[in-house]
């Protein structure tokens, strides 16, 4: 079994993919099914997401750009503002500046496809293991295509996890994340010393870092089903 991590998502996934957006759409996504959503529909643009808001319609949205709230969505991409609501019923219509985009990437290959975050690592880790015959891919999304030190922290946290449970063949890409999770302390300070937790906390939403720095508080595992989805989005349910 091979064990590959994408320090940016490259494409050409032949079976498991598991998508890192720690700051913040993966653990976002994880809150919300946590706080009772039906389903994710993760959008490839601000605009498909708004066209599937007409009178009457089911879907509540929730994205960013920058970090910040989309005009004309209903929430941001806040883990702390999702823990608060009450979203049983609902489908969270999602798209955000890098980890809805990674999904769609990731989707054009994959077999399976996870939502990870640190905050429901374990379980991701076993989902992952559980669903692979070949290879797992870690893909971290990263921030504007650069490298994000979050996520390559939280991908060398699902690796050490995986290879507790078996034989692995790793590439570099492991290596490097797996070198990184064992010298970049504690979670917290991980996410707090990264170049985008650090823009985070600028803008006010340091309680979103901390809030995603939670390692294995979750068992709720974002996954893509293959029930009809409106065009432009992947659907994801809690697994």
């Amino acid at each position: 079994m091979r064990l590959r991590v994408d320090l940016l998502p490259h494409g050409n996934y032949p079976d498991v993919v598991v998508i890192i957006d720690v700051l913040r759409a993966t653990t976002t996504a994880v809150t919300y099914l946590e706080r009772g959503a039906d389903a994710l529909l993760l959008t490839a643009t601000p605009e498909i997401a708004l066209n599937l808001r007409t009178d009457g319609s089911p879907y509540l949205l929730g994205g960013e750009r920058g970090g910040l709230p989309i005009p004309g969505f209903d929430f941001g991409n806040s883990p702390v503002e999702a823990a608060g609501q009450n979203f049983t019923g609902k489908t969270v219509v999602m798209n955000t500046t890098n980890g809805t985009g990674a999904a769609h990437t990731a989707a054009q290959s994959g077999k399976h496809i996870f939502l990870a975050a640190l905050t429901n690592a374990h379980a991701a880790a076993r989902r992952a293991r559980a669903a692979a015959t070949e290879e797992i891919a870690i893909v971290c999304a990263g921030t504007d295509e650069h490298v994000g030190l979050e996520d390559v922290y939280a991908a060398g946290v699902l690796a050490e996890y995986l290879l507790a449970m078996g034989e692995f063949s790793i590439d570099d890409g492991a290596r490097i994340a797996l070198t990184v999770r064992r010298n970049g302390g504690n979670p917290l300070e991980a996410l707090g010393s990264s170049g985008h937790g650090q823009h985070l906390t600028r803008l006010g939403l340091g309680e979103d870092v901390r809030a995603a720095a939670g390692l294995s508080t979750s068992t709720i595992v974002p996954t893509l089903t293959h029930d009809d989805a409106p065009e432009g989005t992947l659907k994801f349910t809690a697994g």
